[in-house]
């Protein structure tokens, strides 16, 4: 009996503490004190994260922790409150909706589209920023985007290794 479905490992239910440390390890990867070019190259690790759990996981993350993850790095950052929430909010709308047509993709194959996202993403706070009478960073500030879109593929190898891979995709 032949299918024509793609051949995909069936990845375990995270558990919610994997899903928050995973979330706080983003939070902390964030803060780091970088300078200079470096802090440009920086992609968004809780955005990152957010859109992966949003994409494998959108009943347990939703549009809340989006929103309590976006006010604390609007917190850590000293920026325009709201602003990253409601950014996360956008991203994490757009992966649940397109969710399954997603996970049909393997993690290359995402990232053209993951880097779309986060240009959008990018777009609304420099937005909310502009608005708020912050003045055009430049050009350099979407290099995250492209870094994010960059790393996305090992973002998702990694998490999916650090989960229990089903060998049945039909074992519970």
């Amino acid at each position: 009996m032949s299918t024509d479905y793609p051949n995909q490992n069936t990845l375990s239910p995270a558990s919610g503490w994997f899903i928050f440390t995973t979330l706080i390890g983003a939070l902390l990867l964030t803060m780091l004190p970088l300078q200079g070019i470096f802090l440009h190259l920086r992609p968004d690790f809780v955005a990152l994260t957010i859109f992966y759990w949003s994409i494998h996981q959108p009943h347990r993350v939703g549009m809340s922790v989006a929103f309590g993850m976006g006010l604390l790095v609007d917190v850590s950052n000293a920026g325009i409150l709201g602003q990253h929430a409601m950014a996360y909010c956008v991203i994490t709308y757009i992966a649940v909706i397109l969710h399954r047509r997603l996970r049909y993709f393997n993690p290359t194959q995402q990232a053209p589209q993951i880097g779309l996202i986060l240009l959008l993403m990018q777009f609304i706070i420099l937005i909310i920023g502009l608005l708020s009478g912050y003045r055009f960073p430049g050009w350099y500030f979407f290099l995250a985007t492209i870094t994010g879109m960059l790393i996305w593929p090992l973002i998702t190898l990694s998490l999916e290794k650090l989960q229990k891979l089903k060998t049945d995709p039909d074992e519970l």
